[in-house]
């Protein structure tokens, strides 16, 4: 029986898995870590992103629960700032970082932050990308035993995949802007005291690394799928 191994998939793809992986599982157990915390003057992160959104003009953005661990998120459509059981009554510092982040994004859309422009520009064209960028590549290579200009639908689902690499870089700016206003409006209210500010830095840290790792797995893909097509057209 004969057994095929992806070598551009162990190599390039399953080292950044592996990395993912890990980051992922050291934003939880940081995140878990620092929520046992209680900060000292016992504000919520509720609380923490109401007061940083009225000081930045916000009043009108809605601040919601929502279940699940870590599902914190800004929707700019609802102008909602959606924070996950874990974060809304908690009054740790990690909480509290996790949900002036938050409205770190709301912040960013309210001022048309260039990097967060972009990635909502790209969003129509990564979502096509992330679906037919495959199915392209595969039909690709497949009719290429046919003629070779037939390679290029390979090459056109490659290109495809490369918004989806291209969206990964462009988070990385709007993450850490978001994470750094913060720092600077916790630091600035005084919600946090300096013993507790670094505990929520390690945890945005964490998260960030997040992306990172994200943006390595999706480079280690297009080159990997870069890889597998121009070595089928040099088979042939």
């Amino acid at each position: 029986m004969y057994f095929y191994i992806d070598w551009y998939y162990v190599v390039l793809v399953l080292p950044a898995v592996i990395i993912s992986i890990i980051a992922s599982a050291n934003v939880s157990s940081t995140f878990k870590k620092y929520a046992k915390v209680r900060s000292r003057l016992g504000i919520t992160g509720e609380k923490a992103a109401r007061r940083m959104l009225d000081e930045n003009g916000l009043s009108d953005v809605r601040i919601e629960r929502v279940s699940g661990e870590l599902t914190d998120h800004y929707d700019p459509r609802a102008r909602v700032v959606r924070l996950s059981a874990a974060t809304y009554d908690n009054a740790s510092p990690a909480a509290i970082g996790v949900a002036t982040h938050e409205v770190g994004h709301a912040i960013q859309h309210s001022q048309n932050y260039f990097p967060i422009k972009i990635r909502q520009a790209i969003i129509p064209i990564t979502n096509i990308g992330s679906k037919l960028s495959v199915p392209l590549i595969i039909l690709g290579i497949f009719l290429s035993a046919f003629g070779e200009v037939y390679s290029y639908i390979a090459y056109a689902g490659v290109a495809l995949f490369s918004f989806c690499v291209l969206f990964q870089l462009v988070t990385l700016p709007v993450e850490f802007n978001a994470s750094k206003r913060a720092i600077k409006s916790l630091s600035n209210s005084y919600i946090l005291t300096e013993e507790e500010l670094p505990m929520a830095k390690k945890v945005l840290t964490a998260a960030a690394l997040t992306y990172v790792a994200a943006l390595a797995v999706s480079l280690a893909q297009l080159l990997r799928l870069l890889a597998l097509v121009s070595g089928g057209r040099r088979r042939k």
